[in-house]
């Protein structure tokens, strides 16, 4: 089951307006730069600009990935760097929903399968206005999963041997979504932090941090990465922001 997309089943107050196309170059800049409403979304069956972090390519057959974006509006005061983490634990959630298995959080915005990368999450910032894209590899096989990833990718589909319809996990994920960032909009990251902490993929892990060694402690309920380091007698670093490579 792939379930159409075409028409969203409505479960929260994001989804409205919904912007639907078979085929875009991204659907974030179907809402980057738009007047339209905090909880517009955009979905599309197949990209073909979509892109992650760092500017890499997002690829996917048509028609088996979940690909969204979520226009937000955010009060300044927030941290808006938090949300890559807040949107990949909804993501999580929605995902467990499906398949009845424990995933994890790579700082700062990957979803992880049986040590496999299912999902990732991109957060645009432009005039104040947040738009979160959210990928998820639904029901790609092995062959359709790119090889060059830093983080090696997997499907629900390969992982679990199951195909997930996508337009039910899209309604699961959008209510989730709007559950966790609520939350967020009344008490900042430390309102989802329990969850979010102990979904933590990378602690206790061995990892490179732009290229330099250590071992990761823990997401830090401010959202940044604590990292032990291995220079003389060790010390605790604090990472706001790069690329983390963790040893398979």
């Amino acid at each position: 089951m792939t379930g159409s997309l075409a028409v969203l089943e409505r479960r929260g107050r994001f989804g409205e307006p919904y912007l639907y196309e078979a085929e875009c170059e991204s659907t974030q800049l179907l809402l980057l730069g738009s007047e339209l409403p905090e909880g517009a979304v955009a979905v599309s069956d197949h990209q073909t600009g979509g892109k992650g972090r760092h500017g890499r390519q997002w690829v996917a057959p048509a028609g088996t990935s979940l690909l969204v974006s979520v226009l937000l509006r955010p009060p300044p005061e927030r941290d808006l760097p938090e949300l890559s983490l807040v949107a990949a634990l909804a993501t999580a959630e929605a995902i467990e929903a499906a398949t009845g298995l424990s995933l994890q959080i790579k700082w700062p915005n990957d979803v992880m399968l049986n040590r496999r990368k299912v999902a990732g999450i991109l957060c645009e910032l432009s005039d104040g206005v947040v738009v979160c894209g959210i990928g998820i590899n639904v029901n790609q096989q092995r062959e359709e999963l790119p090889l060059d990833a830093p983080t090696e990718p997997g499907s629900l589909r390969t992982l679990t041997g199951t195909t997930y319809d996508r337009a039910a996990l899209l309604g699961s994920l959008l209510l989730r979504l709007e559950e966790r960032y609520d939350a967020w909009l009344a008490g900042g990251l430390p309102a989802v932090y329990p969850d979010l902490g102990a979904r933590d993929f990378l602690r206790g892990r061995t990892v490179t941090v732009d290229g330099d060694g250590a071992v990761a402690s823990m997401i830090r309920p401010d959202g940044r990465l604590e990292v032990w380091t291995g220079n003389g007698h060790g010390e605790t670093r604090v990472v706001e922001s790069g690329e983390v490579l963790f040893e398979r």
